[in-house]
């Protein structure tokens, strides 16, 4: 795929919002040192730089048909960019807190076209069965990264030792097949359909102060 440097230098610099931003340590394909670089995620795009003061990138990684893992380094918060095939380039990347390697391992799976096409295929269904007169389910949200042992990501639903336990969360609501307020869902607007479900979720709410407040 050829790409024109000064489009990409433009979008890289543009002053458009971006999807992530801030320093990396990228490790040189054929040396073992790693560079601290700045990095502009943008769409499927990432940009690297030598600073944040620079106007044209380094290089860009086109971020799709690839996937993001924690990996073991010399570097900590270390993680990888792979590409599928024999002769496909790996990025090794490290952030500089735990924090910020959460934070780009997300953004990075997120940003190819083929996770939006599942995104919005997702979301067509749920509007498919809001029209159809159903409930459609919450979206699942994206489990945290466990933490590392050995440079491997461990999974536990185990809460760590010496935690303290937490506020018992509130009980979840019988499921049940909701009515429609004045008429089909389809025909409700999105300000209706909001204060509809906003009028159950207050009236759960106060319910379950209501429980703890008593002795």
């Amino acid at each position: 795929m050829k790409l024109n440097e000064r489009s990409l230098a433009f979008y890289a610099t543009c002053d458009a919002p971006v999807d992530n931003a801030g320093f990396l340590y990228k490790k040189g394909g054929r040396h073992a040192a790693y560079h601290r670089r700045w990095f502009v995620l943008r769409g499927n795009m990432l940009f690297y730089f030598e600073d944040a003061a620079s106007r044209e990138p380094v290089g860009v990684i086109i971020l799709e048909g690839c996937t993001v893992e924690l990996v073991e380094a010399a570097e900590e918060f270390a993680f990888a960019v792979r590409f599928a095939g024999a002769r496909a380039r790996t990025y090794v990347l490290a952030a500089e807190s735990q924090a910020a390697m959460e934070g780009w391992v997300k953004a990075l799976s997120r940003a190819s076209f083929d996770y939006l096409r599942l995104v919005v295929r997702e979301l067509e269904q749920q509007l498919a069965a809001v029209r159809a007169g159903g409930c459609p389910l919450p979206p699942r949200r994206p489990r945290a990264l466990p933490p590392k042992e050995n440079g491997c990501a461990v999974w536990s639903a185990e809460p760590p030792a010496g935690a303290r336990p937490g506020p018992v969360p509130p009980p979840l609501p019988p499921r049940r097949r909701a009515s429609a307020p004045n008429g089909p869902l389809h025909a409700a607007s999105f300000a209706r359909l909001h204060e509809w479900y906003g009028q159950e979720v207050r009236a759960l709410r106060s319910q379950w102060l209501r429980s703890r407040a008593q002795p």
